[in-house]
C-alpha cells in the first residue's frame, strides 16, 4: 500500500520544501555521448558565456546593494545620526531597539547603524549598557535586504513560497532571540556583565588594527565611480561634532593649505573626486531619492536574470546533484556535524564580503529554486550573523586609546554572544531548531497564497510596528505597559486557544471549539483578498487561474489532513504562528 503524507498547507505536491523545483529540476537535456563535435563545441562554449554573464550579474547585483545603501543613507541619515543624540530615547531600552531596527532600515546597512553606537560608546557619549538593545534592534534591520530580494521571486508561487521563507528564516530567529535576550539583558545585564569581565582580563594595550574589506576591492571601482559618502558625517552628526546641514556626498578629494587675512592656516578644497555626482548642486535627498531608484531597477533586474540563468545552467541531473551535495549531511553519527559545518561555512563567508546582507540575498534565489533547503538556509543564516559581529569586533580594535577600544570591544563582544546565545538556544536540540523554521514555513505559505501579504509584512515589521511601538514607549513604562500588557495577554489567549483546538478540543467550551463567531475580518485574510485586494491579484505578477488552483489545493489538502472545513480556523490559526504542529 502506498503511503501519501501531504504536508503543511500544500500549495503543490509532496516534497514541496526539499526538492528542486519542476521547471528546473525536469528540463530536457541531450547527453553528451548523443552530440558530435560542433555541438559538443557549442555546448562549452554557451556553457562558458553563461557562467561568465552569472558571475557579471552576480557583481552587478552586489554593487546595486552598495548603491542602494548609500542611497538610503542620503536619505535618511542625518535623521538617523539625530536620532541617536537624543538621551531620553537611548534610557529606554524598548525604545533603543525600536530605533537602532528603524535605523538599520532606513541605511540599509547595519554596519553603519552599529558603527555610530560603537563611536559613541568608544567615546564614552553612551553607555554600554543603554547600547545592547540598540545592537540588538540591528541585528533585526539587517534581515529587511534580503526580504525585499525574496520579492523578485514573486512571480512563480512555488518560488516565491520558497524564497520568502529562506529570507524571513533570519527575521524570525532575530525575533525570537530577542524576545527571550532583551528581557532577560534588562532584568540581568546577562550581556553586559560578561562582556566586562572579559574586556577587564585581557591586555589592551596595543597599537590598532585595520579592518580589511575584501569586498570593497572588487565593488569600489565601479560604486565610486557613482557616489562616494564621507563615512565619518553620520557618526559626528551622532557625536555631536558635525552641524546636521552638511553634505554627506564627499565631493572634494584632495585640499591644500592656505591663510586667511589674518594669517591662520585653513584648508580649502583644491580637486572635485572622480564620481558622477561630485559637481551637482542637489540636496542629498534628490541624490539618495534616484540613485534609490535607479538601483532597485538595477537589483530587480539582476535578481530575475540571474534566476532565469541559475535554471537555464542548474537544469536537470545537474541541478539535483549540486542539491543532494549541498544539501548532504556527514555518514553515520557525524551527520550531526553538517549543520555546524555550514556555520561556520556561513560565518567565513560573511565576513569576507563584509555583508552578511549581500550573503543572505544571493542565497535567497537558491532557495527559491530549491538547490538549497531551508534547513541548510538556516545555519548558513545564524553563521553570517556570526560573521557580521567578527567584522564589528575588528573594526572595534581600530580605536586608538586604551579607553576607547575597551568601550567599543566591549559594545563588539556584546552583538557577538548576543548572536551565540541566539544559536545556542534555537539550534542545537531538534525542537528549538523547528520554531524559527516552521514560522518562516508559515509566512511562505501565507504570502504564496496572498501575495500583497508580503508588502504587508514588510511594512508592518520594519515600519508601521516598530514606529508605533518606539512612539509609546517614549510616554514610559506605565503607559507601555498599559497598551501592550492586555494585547500580549490576548496573543497568548490565542496561542493557548489554537493549540487545545488542534490537540485537546474536548477540553474547550463549545463557543471556543472554532473561531466563527469572531467578525470575518478578524478570522481568516480571505476577507481583505477579497474585499481590500479584490482586481489586484497581479500585484505581484500573480495569475488569477494559479492563484485559484492553489488556494482549492490547500483548503482540500487541509480538509483532509484536520478532518474539518473550517477554513477561517485554518487561517487564523496559520496566522497566530504557534498551533503548528511541529
Amino acid at each position: 500500500m502506498k503511503e501519501h503524507t501531504l504536508s503543511q498547507s500544500e500549495i503543490i505536491p509532496p516534497d514541496t520544501w526539499n526538492s528542486v523545483v519542476e521547471s528546473v529540476a525536469k528540463q530536457e537535456e541531450t547527453g553528451w555521448k548523443d552530440m558530435n563535435h560542433l555541438a559538443r563545441v557549442k555546448y562549452v562554449t554557451i556553457l562558458i558565456g553563461k557562467f561568465i554573464s552569472l558571475l557579471l550579474l552576480l557583481y552587478i547585483f552586489v554593487c546595486s546593494l552598495d548603491v542602494m545603501s548609500s542611497a538610503f543613507r542620503l536619505v535618511g541619515g542625518k535623521i538617523t545620526g539625530k536620532a541617536f543624540t537624543e538621551g531620553a530615547v537611548l534610557s529606554n531600552p524598548i525604545a533603543g531597539l525600536m530605533l537602532g531596527l528603524l535605523a538599520t532600515v532606513i541605511v540599509q546597512s547595519s554596519s553603519t547603524s552599529t558603527s555610530i553606537v560603537v563611536s559613541m560608546v568608544s567615546s564614552s557619549i553612551l553607555p554600554v549598557r543603554r547600547a545592547i538593545p540598540i545592537i540588538m534592534g540591528a541585528n533585526i534591520g539587517t534581515s529587511v535586504t534580503n526580504t525585499i530580494v525574496a520579492l523578485t521571486q514573486s512571480n512563480r508561487r512555488d518560488e516565491f513560497r520558497r524564497a520568502f521563507a529562506g529570507a524571513t528564516v533570519h527575521d524570525m530567529f532575530n525575533w525570537v532571540t530577542v524576545i527571550v535576550l532583551l528581557p532577560l539583558e534588562i532584568a540581568s545585564g546577562l550581556l553586559f556583565h560578561l562582556t566586562e569581565v572579559i574586556t577587564q582580563r585581557i591586555s589592551l594595550d596595543r597599537k590598532a588594527s585595520s579592518n580589511p574589506q575584501f569586498l570593497n576591492v572588487l565593488t569600489k571601482p565601479l560604486t565610486h565611480r557613482i557616489i562616494q559618502l564621507d563615512e565619518k558625517v553620520i557618526q559626528n552628526i551622532a557625536l555631536g561634532s558635525n552641524e546636521s546641514d552638511i553634505s554627506l556626498v564627499k565631493r572634494y578629494c584632495s585640499f591644500k593649505n592656505t591663510t586667511d587675512e589674518n594669517g591662520i592656516f585653513v584648508l580649502t578644497p583644491e580637486k572635485h573626486c572622480a564620481f558622477l555626482f561630485s559637481t551637482t548642486s542637489w540636496p542629498d535627498w534628490g541624490i539618495g531619492l534616484l540613485l534609490l531608484v535607479l538601483s532597485l531597477i538595477c537589483l530587480c533586474t539582476c535578481l530575475v536574470l540571474l534566476v532565469k540563468l541559475l535554471q537555464s545552467v542548474l537544469k536537470g541531473t545537474i541541478s539535483t546533484v549540486i542539491h543532494k551535495t549541498v544539501n548532504a549531511n556527514f555518514p553515520g553519527i557525524f551527520h550531526h556535524l553538517t549543520p555546524y559545518l555550514a556555520i561556520g561555512v556561513g560565518c567565513i563567508f560573511t565576513i569576507l564580503v563584509q555583508s552578511s546582507s549581500i550573503f543572505t540575498s544571493t542565497l535567497t534565489p537558491l532557495v527559491g529554486l530549491g538547490i538549497i533547503t531551508l534547513e541548510r538556509m538556516y545555519p548558513f543564516t545564524l553563521g553570517s550573523n556570526i560573521g557580521t559581529t567578527i567584522t564589528g569586533i575588528m573594526a572595534a580594535l581600530t580605536a586608538t586609546t586604551a579607553l576607547e577600544l575597551r568601550n567599543s570591544l566591549q559594545i563588539a563582544l556584546c552583538h557577538t554572544f548576543f548572536n551565540v546565545f541566539g544559536i545556542l538556544l534555537w539550534f542545537p536540540i531538534p525542537f528549538m531548531r523547528n520554531v524559527p523554521i516552521k514560522l518562516a514555513k508559515k509566512l511562505g505559505e501565507i504570502t504564496a497564497e496572498y501575495r500583497w501579504f508580503a508588502i504587508v509584512y514588510i511594512v508592518a515589521s520594519f515600519f508601521l510596528i516598530p514606529l508605533t511601538v518606539f512612539a509609546i514607549s517614549l510616554a514610559g513604562w506605565y503607559v507601555f505597559i498599559g497598551i501592550f500588557g492586555p494585547i500580549s495577554l490576548i496573543i497568548l489567549f490565542v496561542i493557548i486557544i489554537n493549540l487545545l483546538q488542534a490537540h485537546k478540543p474536548k477540553y474547550l467550551p463549545r463557543g471556543l471549539k472554532t473561531w466563527l463567531w469572531l467578525p470575518r475580518p478578524l478570522r481568516t485574510l480571505a476577507w481583505y483578498d477579497q474585499y481590500l485586494f479584490n482586481g489586484h491579484k497581479r500585484l505581484l505578477c500573480c495569475k488569477q487561474d494559479e492563484a485559484k488552483e492553489s488556494t482549492i489545493t490547500i483548503n482540500e489538502n487541509i480538509n483532509k489532513k484536520s478532518g474539518h472545513t473550517n477554513e477561517i480556523f485554518d487561517d487564523f490559526d496559520r496566522l497566530s504562528g504557534i498551533s503548528t504542529r511541529f
